[in-house]
C-alpha cells in the first residue's frame, strides 16, 4: 500500500516540478462584480487532479489583508456532503466579502483573511465548480478519493504559488469535513510531503456517527424541543443510531415503529425549525434545491405516516433528500456564484450542469456509506500523537451536529490517549461577555463552543467564531475575563 503510495507521491511531485513555470497571475481576480476597493490579492481558478480522466478541482484564494508574507496559509473545506466551501464558506461564513439581500457583496468585518492566507477549495470533484467529465467517477467517490485528490491538488497549487510551500500550514472545515479535515491531515503526515502542516480545526464535525447522532434525540429534549415522554421512549426503544441503520435497511422492527406511532407528532414539529439555528427563525422566502446530506443523515429521527405499515415510521432518508433547508443567507450566496459576470471575475464555469449549486445531490446520493458510518474521532487522535494542533469547536444552536456528542467524543479522546486537562471546562470571552466555553486538553488538543452560533458558526456569531480562529493560530488560549 505504501509503495503505492510513495509511486503517487513521486509522480506528484514529478508533475508539480513540470508546472513551476506557470505562474498565477493567469487566476487573478481583478475585481468580484459589486465589491468595494481592497488591498490584498485574490485568485481562482482550477487545478487538475486526475488528467486521464479530466477531473479538475476549483479553488478560490485570499491573501491576508496586511503583511500576507508573514501570516500562515489556511486551506478551508465545507462539508455537506459535496457543498461548496465557495459559496458557503467563503461568501456566507468569513470570506472577504459575504452576499446580501438580493445580489450584492459586501465587506465583511470579520474575514478570516485579518489573520491569514485563506484557501477555499471545493471537494471532492462535483462540489460547486469542481466537475469530473468522467462520470463514472461519481459512482465510486469516497473519502480516500477525496482526499487523494485533495494532495493532488495541493502539490499542484504549491507550485503555481512557491512562496507559500514552506508557510505555515492549517487545515480546517466544518460538518462532513469532519471526515475529509482529518484523512487529508494524515495522508500528509504518513506521506511525508514536504509541508509544513501545524494544525487542524473542526468546526461542528461528524466524527462518530453513532455519537453524533444520538445526541440529536438529547439536543431536542435538553431544548424543549420533544417532551421527557418521547425523549424517554425513542432512546430506551428506538435510538437515533437504530433508527438510521434500520432506514438504510428497509426493515423496521417492532420497538422503532411503536415508538414512531407513539411520537411522530412531536417529531414532525422538528421539520418547522432550522435545524442548524435552533434559535433562528427559518427563512420562508427561499428553500434551496439541494438539500444538505449530513442534516438528512442526522435527522433520521423525524416519524411520518407510513401507507405500507398503516403506522408512523422512521423517515426514508430518500425521501428527507427533498426536503429543503431554509436559509436566506444561502439563497443570495448561490443567486450571487450564479450570475455569469461573477463565473467570468472567478475564472469558473459550469461544467456538465446549467447552474451552479451550493451542494451536489448526486454526491450526497452516491457517496460510500461505509464512509460516512466510520469514525474518524481516531484520526484526529493520531494527529494529535504527531504533535500537530488541533481544536474541535461546536455551534451551540446546532442540532445537526449537536455539541453534547462531539465534547464527549474530545473528552474521550483525550483519556484515551493519556492527556491530562491543562485547562479545566471554564467559560472564554469576547468583549466581557462569555463567547463560550473550553477545556483544554495536554499541549495540542482543544474543545470549544461557540455560544449562539450555528452549524456555520462564522455566519452567525462572526466575531466571536473570529476570536477562536486568531487565538488557535497563535496559539494563545481563548481569552478569560
Amino acid at each position: 500500500m505504501f509503495d503505492q503510495l510513495w509511486i503517487l507521491i513521486t509522480t506528484i511531485i514529478a508533475t508539480s516540478l513540470l508546472m513551476c513555470t506557470s505562474f498565477p497571475e493567469a487566476d487573478k481576480v481583478r475585481s468580484l462584480p459589486g465589491q468595494s476597493h481592497v488591498s490584498f490579492q485574490q485568485f481562482a481558478g482550477y487545478v487538475p487532479v486526475d488528467d486521464n480522466n479530466q477531473r479538475a478541482l476549483f479553488y478560490y484564494f485570499v491573501e491576508a489583508e496586511t503583511n500576507p508574507s508573514s501570516k500562515p496559509l489556511v486551506l478551508w473545506l465545507n462539508g455537506g456532503l459535496g457543498c461548496s466551501s465557495v459559496g458557503v464558506g467563503a461568501f456566507t461564513e468569513h470570506g472577504p466579502f459575504v452576499t446580501n439581500q438580493g445580489e450584492a457583496i459586501v465587506r465583511n468585518q470579520y474575514s478570516w483573511n485579518k489573520a491569514a492566507n485563506i484557501l477555499y477549495l471545493e471537494s471532492p470533484a462535483g462540489t460547486g465548480f469542481s466537475y469530473s467529465l468522467n462520470l463514472s467517477f461519481y459512482k465510486t467517490v469516497n473519502d480516500k478519493v477525496t482526499a487523494r485528490d485533495s494532495l493532488v491538488f495541493l502539490h499542484r497549487w504549491f507550485a503555481k504559488f512557491p512562496e507559500y510551500t514552506n508557510r505555515d500550514f492549517y487545515i480546517t472545515g466544518e460538518s462532513y469535513a469532519g471526515h475529509y479535515v482529518p484523512q487529508l491531515a494524515e495522508l500528509i503526515v504518513k506521506s511525508k510531503v514536504n509541508f509544513n502542516l501545524k494544525g487542524i480545526a473542526l468546526g461542528n464535525p461528524l466524527l462518530d456517527l453513532d455519537t453524533d447522532v444520538n445526541a440529536v434525540d438529547e439536543y431536542y429534549w435538553s431544548h424543549g424541543i420533544i417532551s421527557d415522554y418521547a425523549y424517554k421512549l425513542t432512546t430506551s426503544l428506538c435510538n437515533s443510531s437504530r433508527r438510521y441503520r434500520e432506514s438504510f435497511s428497509g426493515h423496521h422492527s417492532t420497538d422503532c415503529l411503536v415508538a414512531a406511532q407513539k411520537v411522530s407528532e412531536e417529531y414532525s414539529s422538528t421539520l418547522s425549525i432550522d435545524k442548524y439555528y435552533v434559535i433562528g427563525d427559518k427563512c420562508l422566502s427561499y428553500n434551496l434545491s439541494q438539500a444538505s446530506f449530513l442534516s438528512e443523515m442526522l435527522n433520521l429521527g423525524t416519524f411520518r405516516l407510513s401507507k405500507s405499515h398503516n403506522v408512523r415510521q422512521i423517515e426514508d432518508p430518500t425521501d428527507q433528500m427533498m426536503q429543503q433547508i431554509d436559509e436566506c443567507s444561502m439563497k443570495y450566496s448561490e443567486m450571487y456564484l450564479n450570475r455569469k459576470d461573477v463565473q467570468k471575475a472567478l475564472n469558473a464555469r459550469l461544467v456538465g450542469t446549467t447552474n451552479y449549486r451550493l451542494c451536489n445531490k448526486i454526491l450526497q446520493t452516491n457517496y460510500d456509506r461505509l464512509d460516512i458510518e466510520m469514525p474518524t474521532i481516531n484520526v484526529v487522535g493520531f494527529l494529535v500523537e504527531s504533535g500537530l494542533k488541533v481544536i474541535v469547536y461546536s455551534g451551540d444552536q446546532d442540532s445537526v451536529v449537536p455539541f453534547m456528542g462531539t465534547r464527549r467524543l474530545v473528552d474521550r479522546l483525550a483519556k484515551k490517549l493519556g492527556l491530562k486537562t491543562t485547562r479545566p471546562y471554564s467559560a472564554w470571552f469576547v468583549d466581557n461577555q462569555v463567547g463560550g466555553w473550553t477545556q483544554v486538553y495536554g499541549n495540542h488538543l482543544t474543545y470549544a463552543t461557540v455560544r449562539g452560533a450555528s452549524h456555520e458558526a462564522p455566519a452567525t456569531q462572526p466575531k466571536r467564531s473570529f476570536q477562536l480562529f486568531n487565538a488557535f493560530l497563535k496559539g494563545k488560549p481563548l481569552p478569560k475575563p
